[in-house]
This record gives structure tokens, C-alpha cells and sequence, in this order.
């Protein structure tokens, strides 16, 4: 799976631009090696994740650990509209791939999202910018593709080694990046969190980690990814996790309250009304279904099923679908048979719903992301099952 010899790209083309890449729509094409490209080594992975989120997920607090990861996607995003920027969503944390001079403006934003996330939603965010050249030295890679579940949207899929290298780094201190000063908030723009749990239309919400093991035969590892891969798309009833219709709205506008700062200026407050009109007009049309005069919300929740990302490739499968409980044996029984074989250790996690973030940038285009994990601890609890078969107790 490692080997790349057909790659066309260099670690040092300044060529490289990841929004020229071709895309796939076939979700099984990320095992294929062709797809994926050199990441130039003088671009560097942003990364963070959340301290402790197992301990919050046992509080019932795994939505405000999700919307912590989805935040720093959207600070992110606002802060480079203008560039199409490689993310990973990953439950509890995420990762980014930055082009020269874009880390300049992501520390900023990062530090600003740890100092929010503790703030306003109770959570402790590490954050860390490590140089792709960093992860070169250390023996590992980063290349990236981009996968297309719709024509309106395209993935990072990332794989090589170096990005779950990184992982371990930032856990160790790696490059970290300090808080910013109390009362900062990023640019949130376009999140929101206003959706209820969506339960298994087939019986079970799996969640499920597959991690390659170092040395694994490549072929054989293709296979038994593959054969998991298959197990999914063979039934057209299973894989995506949310309704046809789109997930149900919560009970109120918004599920994470914003209060106004104290000190913040006239314009500030009125931009905040603006928003909080914006937000109950959405509400309104959401809850009836209906269209409003530049928003129609049957249309957004089409497109919100379509462009949903609950399948990805970040040094590892990942996976949150709608599954019988049959299906989910196979699966679980053709990930044992791997992993015994010493092709890769699994984390999985069956629950009774799946739960959306939204990032929606521009209200009036189709080109909204919707960030899936399982209702009761996700892909935050696949990462720890993983870990205690390493015998890494992680933080």
C-alpha cells in the first residue's frame, strides 16, 4: 500500500496544487495508488485534536467534541476562502495539509480555536504545525487525492504514514502552538450543529477505524480493505448513515449557544442580530421543510445527504454507516481474520444513531460539508480501542 512509485509528483514541485488534482467519485478507487500525490515538503500539516475526549464522551459531551473538530474546519476555511484547503475530519480532532504561507495565517486561527474551545465549550484543544519536511525525516510520507461523494464537493484522502506520525507527535508536544489571549474567538462563519441524531435505519450505526500495520503486505492488505469496502457497497440499502430526507432539526435555532462579549461594539452586536435573524429564518424553513425567498431547504438537505462525509482514508479507513446487524458480523469477522493475520489492528463501535456537523460557507451554494461520526463516542472510541491493543495508554 506503501509504494508510490508511479507517482509523477516530486517532494519539491512548486507546482503543486491540490485543488488541480483529479477527482474520484468511486469511494473503493482510495485504494488505488495511482490517485494519490506528493505532498512538497515545504508545506506543512496543521493538526489538533481534543485532551481527554473519552472522558468527555463518558459525560455525554461527544456533540461538543465534534462540533471543537468541526470548529477548527471552519475557522480554517474563512480564514483561506479563497483556497480550497486538504482537511480531515476525525471525530475528535482534524488535520490539514497548508501550502507555503498559509501556516502564517492557520497558527493564528489555531491558537484563537484552543482559547474558544476551552471558553465557551468546557474542552481542552491541542494544536500543533508540523512541516511535511519534519515527517520526511523522520521516515514517513504524505501524499493526498480527493474524493468526490457528490459533483458539489471533493475530500482529502491522505495516506503514507506521515499524518498518523504527526498524530503522535502532537500528543507529544510536538510543534505546539500556545492559546490565544482570553476572549478570542475565530471566525465560525457557516457552523452549526442544529440537527438531531439520525437513528440506524438498518439496525446499527457502525463506526469502525482500520490502521494498516508496519511491514503489511501490500497486496494483501489491498485485499482485506477492500473486501470491507465491498461488504458496504454490495447492499444499496446500507453505507450512508443519515435519511434520504436529511436529519431531523433540533428543537431550537441553534444547539451551541453564542452570547454576545462583553465590550463588543454596536457593530458587532448588530452583525450578531443579523446572524440570530438569519438563524431563525433558517430554523423555520428547516422545520417546515419549505423554501424561503433564497433558500430552499429541501434542496439544502438533498445536498447535505449527498455531500456528507462518512467515508475517508487519513492513513487509515474510516467509516460511519447504516448496517444490519448481520452485515456488521461480516465486517467484524473479516477485520479479526486481518488483523490476526498481522495486516492491521481495527477500533469498531456499533451504536443507534449517527450525528452531523454542518459547515455551510455560502448559505446560497451547493458546496456545503456535513461532518458524520456515530451518536455515542464514534470514531473518538474506534481510536481507543486501537490504542489498548498497542498498549498506548494515550491521553
Amino acid at each position: 500500500m506503501q509504494s508510490m512509485a508511479m507517482l509523477t509528483r516530486t517532494p519539491g514541485d512548486v507546482t503543486f496544487h491540490y485543488a488541480d488534482l483529479p477527482v474520484f467519485a468511486r469511494f473503493d478507487d482510495v485504494l488505488d495508488e495511482a490517485q494519490f500525490r506528493l505532498v512538497p515538503s515545504d508545506w506543512t500539516i496543521a493538526l489538533c485534536d481534543i485532551v481527554g475526549s473519552t472522558r468527555a464522551i463518558a459525560a455525554g459531551g461527544y456533540r461538543s467534541v465534534n462540533y471543537a473538530a468541526a470548529a477548527v474546519i471552519a475557522a480554517i476555511r474563512n480564514a483561506l476562502p479563497e483556497t480550497e484547503i486538504p482537511f480531515v475530519f476525525g471525530g475528535d480532532g482534524a488535520s490539514f495539509l497548508l501550502a507555503p504561507g498559509e501556516e502564517q495565517v492557520a497558527g493564528p486561527v489555531l491558537s484563537a480555536c484552543i482559547t474558544f474551545v476551552r471558553e465557551r465549550l468546557g474542552l481542552e484543544l491541542r494544536a500543533a504545525l508540523i512541516p511535511v519536511r519534519t515527517v520526511r525525516e523522520a521516515g514517513h510520507d504524505v501524499l493526498v487525492a480527493r474524493y468526490a461523494p457528490s459533483p458539489d464537493v471533493a475530500y482529502a484522502m491522505i495516506r503514507g504514514g506521515g499524518l498518523a506520525w504527526a498524530e503522535a507527535a502532537l500528543k507529544r508536544g510536538l510543534c505546539a502552538l500556545a492559546p490565544a489571549a482570553p476572549g478570542t474567538e475565530p471566525d465560525l462563519t457557516g457552523l452549526s450543529c442544529r440537527f438531531e441524531a439520525s437513528p440506524a435505519q438498518n439496525g446499527i450505526i457502525l463506526s469502525l477505524i482500520v490502521v494498516p500495520r508496519a511491514g503489511a503486505d501490500a497486496a494483501a492488505l489491498r485485499r482485506a480493505l477492500g473486501a470491507v469496502i465491498g461488504l458496504v457497497q454490495a447492499d444499496p440499502r446500507l453505507g450512508q448513515p443519515l435519511p434520504d430526507r436529511g436529519p431531523e432539526l433540533g428543537s431550537r435555532p441553534s444547539s451551541v449557544a453564542l452570547t454576545p462579549q462583553r465590550g463588543a461594539s454596536m457593530r458587532d452586536l448588530l452583525a450578531g442580530a443579523r446572524r440570530r435573524i438569519g438563524a431563525l429564518v433558517s430554523f423555520l424553513a428547516f422545520r417546515f421543510r419549505v423554501s424561503v425567498p433564497g433558500f430552499s431547504a429541501p434542496t439544502y438537505l438533498r445536498e447535505l445527504v449527498a455531500n456528507a462525509d462518512y467515508r475517508k482514508y487519513d492513513d487509515g479507513l474510516r467509516m460511519t454507516i447504516d448496517s444490519t446487524p448481520e452485515t456488521a458480523r461480516r465486517i467484524e469477522a473479516c477485520l479479526e481474520e486481518a488483523e490476526t493475520a498481522g495486516l492491521v489492528q481495527f477500533g469498531l463501535v456499533r451504536q443507534a444513531s449517527s450525528v452531523v456537523t454542518c459547515f455551510t460557507p455560502d448559505r446560497l451554494g451547493s458546496g456545503h460539508v456535513h461532518f458524520v461520526d456515530g451518536g455515542e463516542g464514534g470514531y473518538a472510541l474506534a481510536a481507543t480501542q486501537i490504542k489498548r491493543k498497542l498498549g498506548a495508554a494515550g491521553p
